[in-house]
């Protein structure tokens, strides 16, 4: 199967806010051109559209395709009490010591990375069991990183050194549920 992960366009928030599963809209701004590049980079077969629940990514799928399914095992990590909260005003002790381990240590009334991860393969692997030969994927950067991670055997950890824009388009080829014979690009 192939999987199309796209990652929605530029969200319509200011900068060095804390925004996991806040939900905002779109920044109408750079959105049409955003769009353009991602359909330019989509082949014309894709079978499936499946999308986050919130709408920076729900509209965007909308645009691209009238037929799609909302998932929330899609949705970015939930920073609990964070959310939407500047990153400077949030409990620098609390902050430095999920920091240090963001992969086990959950956000106040939030999650780790791990429970995203685990949500994140739980679709995936329910995905794969269908008869698809393309599908697409609109949704976030950790749910990509996440996944990437996986495809790529990195670890958690790492999977924040992987780059990915708003509007980045991965294309990521797998063999059934084994992952056998993985092939990853971001294009």
């Amino acid at each position: 199967m192939e999987v199309y992960l796209i990652r929605h366009t530029t969200p319509n928030i200011s900068k060095g806010i804390c925004y996991g599963q806040t939900d905002i809209g779109l920044d109408q701004n750079s959105f049409e051109q955003e769009l353009v590049m991602i359909q330019s980079k989509l082949p014309i077969d894709i079978e499936h559209f499946y999308t986050s629940p919130l709408q920076r990514c729900k509209i965007l799928t909308e645009k691209i395709s009238p037929d799609f399914v909302v998932d929330k095992r899609l949705m970015e990590l939930n920073f609990g009490d964070w959310e939407n909260k500047n990153w400077n005003e949030i409990d620098q002790t609390e902050l430095n010591h999920w920091m240090q381990n963001f992969v086990n240590v959950k956000t106040p009334n939030g999650e780790n990375y791990i429970d995203l991860h685990n949500r994140t393969l739980n679709f995936i692997n329910e995905v794969l069991k269908l008869d698809f030969k393309k599908i697409a994927i609109i949704t976030h950067a950790g749910n990509i990183r996440s996944f990437m991670s996986f495809v790529l055997s990195l670890s958690l950890e790492n999977s924040f050194r992987i780059n990915l824009n708003y509007g980045t388009v991965v294309s990521v080829k797998l063999d059934e549920l084994e992952y056998n014979n993985k092939l990853l690009s971001i294009i």
